[in-house]
């Protein structure tokens, strides 16, 4: 088994985050590693996927909801082909900080016979790093500082 970690801090709460990531319909506005995402948030579902790592190719999956907390957790497994021959679960865990931002876990645990030979670790924690920095980006663009360190000038009196 081989897995791919990534972490980052975001400036916004654990809900706001959670908002943005299962905004499935605006991925394509900012993600550059996921870029497509269709079905359901729900776990039992299935999703309809497809990554574009920044130096790889482009593959489509459709893997199942396995966890689906809202503010906390969702995590998908997906397979090629059968099962066992290259599986992945794949994780985005949101920790709440003590200054009211969130620390994004992102994560996936590879397994199976064909592993040694598709995995490129490099490709995808590259992915991985893109897609935490848009989503970073984004959340934070989006909401107000959870700290309420945001600016307070009032634009109409400045």
């Amino acid at each position: 088994m081989k897995t791919v970690t990534t972490t980052v801090d975001i400036d916004a709460t654990p809900e706001d985050v959670w908002a943005t990531l299962t905004d499935f319909d605006a991925y394509p506005e900012w993600n550059p590693f996921v870029t497509a995402i269709e079905g359901t948030v729900a776990e039992g579902e299935r999703l309809s996927v497809r990554i574009d790592p920044p130096e790889g190719r482009g593959m489509g999956f459709e893997p199942r909801v396995t966890a689906a907390d809202p503010g906390e957790r969702l995590e998908w497994v997906g397979k090629l082909g059968v099962r066992g021959l290259f599986d992945g679960r794949h994780e985005f865990r949101l920790e709440p900080l003590d200054d009211g931002g969130t620390r994004l876990h992102h994560r996936e645990s590879f397994s199976g016979l064909l592993v040694g030979l598709l995995l490129n670790e490099a490709d995808i924690r590259a992915g991985f790093e893109a897609m935490n920095e848009a989503l970073k980006t984004r959340v934070e663009s989006a909401a107000p500082s959870p700290a309420g360190n945001g600016d307070d000038t009032d634009p109409v009196a400045a």
